[in-house]
């Protein structure tokens, strides 16, 4: 596990570095990444979780499993984000560089950066795509709702609108039907949504490194936050997570799943939503980088607690 997630996550670092070298190069300018971004959220997300499902067969046992999933994935995220909420709460009213912590503490890129490391690591479980984007489920009920009302201190984003309407939740639940009624696409699109949905993980790594290529390197590597922030959410969190989910009554490579997401990096989501609400974008970006260059080291040590 050790090697194989090295490996992967190398590789997702590599597609960084591309997109790092287009923006110091000029090829593209700044302005590209709000429209790849766009492209990411409204296109290739979708396709992923069509993707995802399309790789399993219907069964109420699956439907059962999907179901525990999503409640540990969901328990388990929201219940951190609370915690460090209450922790942090003094801070946060004065200084948005906090709120932005309290989020980067609980939030994976569980979605684009979990789907490929899912599928390499538990290359015989079939569902691993699938579960992966049950937890990206939870997570971005979370950041439609109680994130950007942390961001923005503003209650009026916890709402059924902001939850049930949104395009994760869209595509999951089209998907979803999709499976329990057994309805297939023609080859040829099913193809073709597939390759959409595996170039997700691509362009997210580029879009995160382009925002490296036109961000200060002073932001990033300098002061304390974002360094306190990788160390809790890709090392503390994640072992606390085991620790919970060790003596649950649910299959074994579950168990291992789910410590797997919660091991991913710093999501990507801190600094799209820091974006959307209009604060904190810097100190996001840094929790953000840093997180995902330093998953290089975190992210196969964490697996050999699970090896």
């Amino acid at each position: 596990m050790f090697l194989t997630t090295a490996t992967m996550v190398g590789m997702l670092l590599f597609y960084a570095l591309i997109g790092f070298l287009l923006a110091k190069s000029r090829l593209l300018g700044r302005e590209a990444i709000p429209a790849f971004a766009k492209v990411l959220l409204y296109v290739c997300q979708p396709a992923l979780t069509l993707y995802s499902f399309s790789k399993v067969e219907y069964s109420l046992g699956l439907l059962a499993n999907m179901g525990i999933f999503f409640g540990i994935s969901l328990a388990g995220q929201l219940g951190l984000l609370i915690l460090f909420y209450f922790i942090l709460r003094k801070k946060s009213r004065e200084d948005v560089k906090y709120r932005i912590l309290n989020i980067s503490l609980v939030l994976s890129n569980c979605g684009f950066f979990g789907v490929p490391v899912a599928e390499s690591l538990f290359p015989e479980m079939l569902e691993a795509a699938m579960y992966s984007m049950v937890f990206s489920l939870g997570l971005n009920l979370i950041c439609w709702t109680a994130v950007m009302a942390i961001v923005t201190r503003d209650k009026k984003y916890i709402s059924p609108k902001q939850i049930f309407l949104n395009p994760s939740t869209v595509s999951f639940a089209a998907a979803l039907l999709m499976l329990v009624f057994g309805i297939r696409l023609p080859d040829i699109l099913s193809d073709g949504i597939n390759i959409i949905g595996r170039f997700a993980t691509p362009l997210c790594m580029l879009i995160l490194g382009m925002r490296l290529g036109f961000t200060r390197w002073r932001v990033v590597f300098s002061g304390y936050i974002q360094y306190i922030a990788v160390a809790i959410k890709q090392i503390l969190v994640p072992a606390f997570m085991l620790l919970c989910v060790m003596f649950l009554p649910i299959d074994e490579n579950m168990k291992k799943l789910s410590f797997v997401l919660f091991a991913c990096p710093v999501a990507s989501n801190v600094l799209n939503f820091a974006e959307v609400c209009g604060e904190g974008q810097e100190n996001a970006a840094a929790n953000v980088l840093l997180g995902t260059l330093s998953s290089i080291a975190t992210m196969p040590l964490m697996m050999l607690l699970i090896s």
